[in-house]
């Protein structure tokens, strides 16, 4: 178990002006989102499903080829939610994201509250802080977006490691 947690300790994802303020190429943001993402793990994009999130109309099609700051916020949102979210589901989370808050505001609470509920999902602290100021559908939604997601990284965590101690 402490490896486990170990895995995630000190876990830091970056805020909204932490994201790369010039654009990125396809390749170059589903790269940046996967490295900001590799401790979850079992947590990534493609190339192929960020394309099929711009053809699905999940976010905006890309400028000369480039992906925003916006977008990229928005990209990490699907990747941690995807897995526990249908598409038409994170169609309609970010449908309520928008006319809730502006990117930046959702983005930054997003990667907060996720750091939030990891921490006590694995352990390293023993109840979650109250995170924002408001209380309203978007972030009970979130909230429960990210628990359920925290508690996947949880057991896909343990499941790997309890694999891996059986294989010795």
């Amino acid at each position: 178990m402490e490896k486990i947690a170990r895995s995630l300790a000190g876990l830091h994802l970056p805020r909204y002006q932490d994201l790369p303020q010039m654009g990125l190429y396809l390749e170059q943001t589903a790269t940046y989102i996967n490295e900001a993402l590799a401790p979850l793990e079992n947590v990534h994009l493609t190339s192929s499903m960020v394309s099929n999130y711009v053809k699905h109309d999940l976010i905006a099609s890309p400028k000369k080829k480039l992906y925003s700051r916006q977008q990229i916020a928005e990209l990490v949102f699907i990747a941690v939610s995807k897995n526990v979210l249908s598409l038409a589901d994170l169609r309609e989370a970010l449908k309520l994201q928008r006319s809730s808050y502006d990117t930046e505001t959702a983005y930054n609470y997003m990667v907060d509250e996720l750091e939030n509920v990891l921490a006590y999902v694995f352990g390293f602290k023993g109840k979650l802080t109250d995170v924002g100021h408001e209380h309203g559908e978007y972030k009970t939604m979130l909230r429960n977006v990210i628990m359920t997601v925290s508690y996947k990284v949880y057991l896909d965590k343990y499941f790997a490691q309890f694999t891996s101690q059986e294989e010795e």
